[in-house]
Parts: structure tokens; C-alpha cells; sequence
């Protein structure tokens, strides 16, 4: 299966500990694709259709609902997790996500 940056996808996070996004939900997979080509782990970053008021969370449209990519619950996960693709982001949107992933890692 090929899997791309911006690429959304549905995906298995249990189990999980504390306060981790927990359950089956679209992720948004933010690893360069040099990486998602040849490594058996992908990075994602879950989506929620529940919107807070966060500077890590970007908002979206996807799957015809309204939600939010949580950057600040980004996760690296094996392929085996991954069930079906669901779409992928538009440019808007991904400009939105690497300009927060840079904010986020910022020295």
C-alpha cells in the first residue's frame, strides 16, 4: 500500500495509556514520504471531530465533517495499524500543518 504526507487515513490506536487519543479514527500521516517509502513505521497525527480552542490543533474539513488535526498528540505507528484510506488534505490545509509542526519543534 502507498502511503503519502497528507495522506488521511483510518486508523486503529488502541490501546493506549492516560490521556492518549484512543480508538479507531481518521489520521492524518505527516512523515516525508522518502521515510513512509521505505520504513515499516509511519508518523501520524490523530483527527477529532471535537474542537478546542488550541494553538497545536489545526482545523479541517474531511470526510464532510468539520474537525481538527491534534499536533500535539503525534504518534509513530506501524503500518500493521493502518485499516483504509480515507483521502487526503487539501494545499490550504497542509500549508496550516507544516507551519504548525515548524511552531511546535521551534527552538
Amino acid at each position: 500500500m502507498e502511503i503519502k504526507r497528507f495522506d488521511v487515513f483510518l486508523i486503529s490506536l488502541d490501546p493506549t495509556q492516560g490521556s492518549e487519543i484512543q480508538k479507531t479514527r481518521p489520521c492524518l500521516v505527516v512523515s516525508p514520504d522518502e521515510m513512509n517509502q521505505y520504513l515499516h513505521t509511519i508518523i501520524i497525527a490523530p483527527m477529532t471531530s471535537r474542537c478546542r480552542e488550541y494553538p497545536t490543533r489545526i482545523p479541517c474539513h474531511q470526510g464532510g465533517k468539520e474537525g481538527e488535526i491534534v499536533l500535539d498528540q503525534l504518534r509513530t505507528v506501524d503500518r500493521g495499524r493502518l485499516i483504509k484510506k480515507l483521502g487526503s488534505l487539501d494545499d490550504r490545509t497542509r500549508r496550516a500543518v507544516l507551519h504548525g509542526l515548524a511552531e511546535l519543534f521551534a527552538p
